[in-house]
């Protein structure tokens, strides 16, 4: 099963409009996720309903931060998204009667939960100016940075 890179990838994004004054088109977002302007242009809509995000057509066109960083949260981004599935592993329901089934898909059930809840209250406690504090830090101190694609 293939990973949902969605959030990580739009945060890595986000954080890179941050930095820069300018516009950032579809085709030049694209070109650093290796992906088609289409899928940046849906998934950049999805932050658009909620503010994150403003975009100008034309020729000076492009994307820009609807919101300062500050005001962003991994939950914010993460719902924007369509708070995707955040684990891979399914329950069986191939016997629905089987009691032991019953009792597994409980106890997992109730593990997936809680998982999830502290996941959310994480992400809801991290903001991307958090994240681009951490990644100051990081450029401050590397010898030489690595490139950024």
């Amino acid at each position: 099963m293939r990973n949902d890179t969605r959030l990580s990838r739009m945060l890595h994004v986000l954080i890179h409009m941050d930095r820069h004054d300018q516009r950032t088109t579809s085709d030049t977002l694209a070109q650093m996720l290796g992906t088609n302007p289409v899928v940046v242009r849906r998934t950049m809509g999805l932050l658009k309903q909620n503010g994150y995000v403003r975009s100008e057509k034309g020729h000076q066109g492009g994307w820009t931060l609807g919101k300062p960083l500050s005001d962003i949260t991994l939950l914010d981004i993460h719902t924007a998204l369509g708070t995707p599935s955040i684990f891979a592993i399914g329950l069986s329901t191939d016997h629905p009667q089987c009691l032991v089934e019953q009792a597994v898909n409980a106890a997992l059930t109730q593990a997936f939960d809680d998982a999830q809840a502290l996941l959310l209250q994480r992400l809801g406690n991290v903001t991307l100016a958090q994240l681009a504090d951490d990644f100051d830090e990081r450029y401050r101190v590397a010898v030489t940075p690595a490139p950024c694609a």
